[in-house]
């Protein structure tokens, strides 16, 4: 017990920093219209203010999911949250059920969501800027049948929300439609890696978390995963209409 308490304790701190969260095909293409990485991170920047003002709120249920295999043992927790996002007020979560090892359940699953609403009280802190980091652009690659710029990112500072990696960003819309990074700052010794898998859906005109997948090897021994589905979403009608033209 003492073994999976400590396992528990070490990976809260890094699934913590993957909920407040590739190989590039064809990297040397060039970009359609000629935008450089400046020019990107400038209309990604206006899209995301855009819909930061059009987006007034939103309903979802979550699945939370996280497995840890090591040490010839295997223990796993599911949780279900609905969250409730007002752009006034912020995001409120609801532990609808939880199910599996009471420990990752209180030190992993709920240590995500309370990382999210801490994260989300500053944003200019985590946001996509330039501030934040430097942006290279590495070339385009078509995600089903639409063509994204891939970024190189990387952290202007060893913040424990910010991360290094590449992020695909619609050529059309300017949303960061997937990622592929790390943390910028490793939280623990014990922590060999840990790898983050992000995408996003389109829903009512915003674009909305989808998936997040965070992969994290320990030194001692062992493979953790962290899922979060984010489900579907519930835009209210007065902000899907206000979004669908940003």
């Amino acid at each position: 017990m003492k073994l999976r308490q400590g396992t528990g304790l070490l990976l809260a701190v890094v699934f913590a920093f993957a909920a407040g969260l590739v190989r590039a095909e064809n990297a040397g293409t060039l970009a359609p219209a000629g935008l450089n990485s400046a020019q990107i991170v400038e209309q990604l920047q206006r899209r995301n203010q855009a819909q930061t003002e059009g987006l007034k709120g939103y309903k979802a249920l979550r699945h939370y999911q996280v497995e840890y295999r090591g040490f010839s043992a295997r223990i796993a927790a599911r949780m279900d949250v609905e969250v409730n996002y007002d752009a006034a007020t912020g995001k409120s979560f609801r532990i609808v059920s939880q199910s599996g090892s009471h420990v990752l359940c209180d030190k992993v699953l709920k240590r995500a969501v309370d990382s999210e609403q801490e994260a989300s009280h500053d944003k200019g802190a985590t946001a996509l800027t330039d501030a934040n980091y430097r942006f290279t652009l590495l070339g385009i690659e078509n995600l089903g049948d639409r063509p994204a710029y891939i970024l190189d990112v990387q952290p202007l500072t060893e913040s424990k929300f910010l991360f290094r990696g590449k992020i695909w960003v619609d050529s059309a819309e300017f949303a960061v439609v997937k990622m592929e990074t790390e943390p910028a700052k490793s939280p623990s010794f014990w922590i060999a890696r840990t790898l983050i898998h992000y995408t996003s859906v389109k829903t009512d005109g915003f674009w909305l978390p989808q998936q997040v997948r965070s992969e994290t090897k320990v030194r001692v021994g062992g493979t953790a995963v962290l899922t979060i589905d984010y489900g579907n979403y519930e835009v209210g009608t007065e902000t899907a209409s206000k979004g669908a033209g940003s």
